[in-house]
């Protein structure tokens, strides 16, 4: 368990030690509390579907879906990560060969398809995927002349939501038809964002998309979340990004955030998320602290 005050992962520094008796301050500058591991629910779903979106490609949507998936699991929740991108790197990820196999492009196209013929188990128990791969980028030109085209993935999730009680879906990095689909299939959004100046320069955009989806196809959708990713303590360049962030998005800044390691991508090698590749590693603590952060602010049962 992640206690208060300790280093933010990947990173040579993380909170700053407090004087004594002090409330330790986070990289965020706000109180640096621990969250409790959360209790043992009685039964699952029906879930709560959470899209993980930025428009930006290579700011930690996937690590993210993959290590947040891992760490609800292992506090015994029933996770199904959905890969909603047609290059698959969460399939992969998760070590699941795509080539052969039916998919969510599947799933999209035959609405009459059980989704259960399709979600694949995992090496990490409570976690299945609905795997993607390059089909799925041929989905916008057959699903364009689709009636309530926007609200396809919807129907296809409406049919496993009582067998989970939190389901992920991993964005795409563009704002056109399969994103719209997630954020209108969606109860909430959380936007990973690398904390580097060109990542900070699209969140308007996006903002303004998830308003729009609001406003004319999923009233109910809410910001969860933006998470701070890639964050490096020793460069004047990460602390003023995070502190604009901050400044622009208050409270809906989480107070974890993910540092910068290598372990990442060796994880990525392997298949496996990075709390089974490297439990004891501050990135494996941080995700675990991520999820105990999303239960204790309702955003996942």
């Amino acid at each position: 368990m992640v206690k208060a005050g300790e280093p933010v992962a990947g990173s040579k520094q993380g909170a700053k030690k407090p004087a004594e008796g002090d409330t330790p301050i986070g990289p965020t500058g706000r109180p640096y509390h621990g969250f409790p591991t959360p209790p043992k629910l009685n039964g699952h779903g029906p879930a709560r579907i959470i899209a993980l979106c930025n428009q930006k490609g290579g700011v930690g949507k996937t690590t993210t879906t993959i290590n947040l998936a891992a760490s609800l699991a292992q506090y015994g929740r029933k996770v199904l990560a959905v890969d909603f991108d047609p290059q698959g790197a969460l399939s992969a990820g998760l070590g699941i060969a795509t080539h052969d196999i039916p998919t969510i492009y599947d799933l999209l196209l035959d609405s009459k398809r059980d989704p259960q013929e399709v979600v694949v188990s995992t090496a990490v128990e409570n976690l299945d995927i609905l795997p993607a791969n390059i089909d799925l980028s041929a989905s916008e030109v057959h699903l364009v002349n689709e009636v309530a085209r926007e609200t396809i993935l919807a129907r296809v999730l409406r049919k496993v939501a009582n067998d989970y009680d939190v389901i992920l879906i991993d964005c795409q990095p563009s704002l056109g038809l399969l994103t719209v689909n997630a954020l209108t299939a969606s109860h909430g959004v959380l936007i990973p964002l690398e904390c580097e100046f060109f990542a900070l320069r699209g969140v308007a955009l996006l903002i303004e998309t998830i308003d729009k989806v609001r406003d004319r196809l999923n009233p109910s959708i809410k910001l969860d979340g933006v998470l701070a990713t890639m964050y490096d303590a020793r460069t004047l360049h990460s602390r003023e990004v995070l502190e604009r962030v901050v400044d622009a998005f208050g409270d809906d800044v989480l107070e974890t955030v993910i540092g910068r390691t290598v372990k990442f991508p060796d994880a990525s090698v392997s298949g496996v998320p990075i709390t089974k590749f490297a439990p004891e590693h501050p990135a494996a603590q941080a995700y675990l602290r991520l999820a105990r952060e999303l239960v204790a602010r309702g955003a996942v049962a």
